[in-house]
């Protein structure tokens, strides 16, 4: 598998103190559940993104766990309300360990 590559959009990087902003993530995964079988009747081993967490400047500000059922590429929306500038850090864990991160620098006048 290629290394997933997150998406994010932000409704706007630049807001007014006490303003939220909305947030949206992609992220390309394969999500496999490991309950499939291959063309030779062998299971395909499980891989799923399982930990999916948004921070602001280290403080967690949307975190979800992530079950099997969910399909391939996932996809988040949520609202968020930074407190000043700063940096919003997206991490997805993988089963095996391996993290995907990306960020998005906020503007608050």
């Amino acid at each position: 598998m290629a290394t997933p590559r997150p998406r994010i959009r932000l409704d706007r990087n630049e807001i007014a103190a006490g303003e939220t902003i909305e947030v949206k993530t992609l992220v390309s995964h394969i999500m496999e559940s490991g309950q499939r079988r291959d063309g030779d009747g062998n299971v395909i081993p499980r891989k799923i993104i399982n930990t999916f967490k948004c921070e602001f400047e280290g403080q967690t500000v949307f975190s979800c766990d992530i079950e099997p059922a969910v399909s391939a590429n996932p996809y988040f929306q949520f609202m968020v309300k930074p407190p000043r500038s700063g940096t919003l850090t997206f991490t997805w864990i993988d089963d095996d360990g391996t993290e995907i991160t990306a960020t998005e620098d906020v503007v608050v006048n």
